[in-house]
């Protein structure tokens, strides 16, 4: 059986995208990532056109992302303050993003620079996690972990209208938050991702937010970003396809439940290592894509 989608314009298995659907829900449950980064490029490999993979994930990740906030509420571990100023400036470059979007399609770009954007952040991200990975297991188990040393953000707190953000106990300005959000906005708009593998590294190493805080503000801002990109993917360049959207929610929810379970039953070193080369591997294969020789140099469309 198969049902078309009209979006994308071609028929599908409904089976094949409620399991990718649920692969990559029992990934995120499991290594506690959202699971756009992995997602875009499997609906691209099964056949989706890029543009419409891109801007469906963006729906998905908004669905995703609201059960995280909740939970982190409970704990109050959202600094809405922060979040706020990430919003601002991840909706100026969602905006931005989509023109870009939007140009490289009506110039027929638009896959190259998926495919481009994917490789390169996919690479440099699965190469750091695995350099890590393997320098903790390769550790001797009497060594003792090297501390961190604690960095000034007096320069953030020089720069005009600095505030007071009392939950996560920063006195900073809301400059560098907001040229965050910009980038990741722009990100989320192109690779139909959260951003969250960048904004997450982000905040804790660049903006020096607690640990506790930086996931759940993190989902806070990725919630508002996401839900924009996909308005404006939709109104812009009808690319949200609600159908390929309900079966591959269908899928991730009940994978996300089974990943968080078994995640439990392995160690985190072992989790990153594992994250790292299936990120690695995803790279590789938009790689061979970008530079194999296609099977035929010539379509020919009848119209």
């Amino acid at each position: 059986m198969q049902i078309y989608l009209p979006i994308a314009e071609m028929p599908v298995d409904p089976f094949i995208i409620v399991m990718m659907g649920g692969a990559v829900g029992f990934l995120s449950g499991m290594f506690g990532v959202g699971g756009g980064f992995l997602m875009t490029p499997l609906l691209i490999f099964y056949g989706i056109p890029p543009a419409v993979a891109v801007g469906t994930e963006a729906s998905q990740i908004v669905a995703s992302s609201v059960s995280g906030v909740l939970a982190h509420l409970k704990r109050q571990t959202v600094d809405f303050l922060m979040g706020g100023f990430l919003v601002l400036g991840g909706a100026a470059g969602a905006l931005v993003g989509i023109l870009i979007f939007r140009y490289l399609r009506e110039i027929g770009q638009v896959e190259i620079l998926i495919s481009l954007s994917y490789v390169v952040f996919l690479g440099l991200i699965g190469a750091l996690m695995l350099t890590e990975s393997l320098r903790t297991l390769l550790r001797s188990p009497d060594a003792k972990p090297r501390r961190r040393r604690h960095r000034s953000v007096g320069w953030m707190a020089a720069m005009p209208f600095a505030m007071r953000f009392r939950r996560s106990q920063l006195y900073i300005s809301p400059i560098p938050p907001i040229i965050l959000g910009f980038l990741v906005g722009v990100l989320a708009a192109i690779m139909g991702v959260g951003g969250g593998f960048i904004m997450v590294p982000a905040m804790l190493y660049i903006l020096k937010l607690p640990t506790n805080i930086v996931v759940g503000t993190s989902l806070f801002q990725i919630i508002f970003v996401t839900a924009i990109t996909t308005v404006l993917h939709a109104t812009a360049n009808q690319t949200v396809d609600i159908v390929l959207s309900l079966l591959l929610l269908s899928g991730g929810v009940i994978g996300a439940q089974l990943g968080a379970r078994a995640g439990v039953k392995l160690k985190a070193e072992h989790l990153r290592a594992l994250l790292a080369l299936i990120v690695l591997a995803v790279c590789a294969r938009l790689l061979v894509g970008l530079v194999a020789a296609p099977s035929s140099l010539f379509i020919m469309e009848a119209f």
